[in-house]
């Protein structure tokens, strides 16, 4: 996938789309046909991802933003419950922050 121009900031609905996108290609169409993802969606508890899924969604937004954006070590500062309550607003927000 190639990465964003960085001179572009997109705006919260675009990067939704953007992140939408990703856990389609990791959890698989079929199953996200029969969600509606928001930007409310806990990955956890809405998702129902595992933490290899959160592992893979970490590595799609790595190779996306590159080194713009330091999700991994952003991940490692929040504490279990944090984690556990992760929402795509959280994620979308920071991203768009760090552009």
């Amino acid at each position: 996938m190639d990465t964003l121009d960085t001179t572009l900031k997109r705006n919260h609905e675009e990067l939704f789309n953007l992140l939408k996108g990703f856990i389609t290609e990791i959890i698989g169409e079929e199953f996200v046909e029969e969600m509606d993802i928001t930007p409310e969606s806990s990955f956890t508890k809405d998702l129902e991802m595992d933490s290899i899924e959160i592992v893979s969604f970490s590595e799609k937004i790595k190779g996306h933003f590159g080194d713009q954006i330091d999700f991994t070590g952003w991940l490692s500062a929040m504490d279990l419950d944090e984690l556990i309550n992760l929402d795509l607003n959280k994620i979308i927000n920071y991203i768009y922050e760090c552009q």
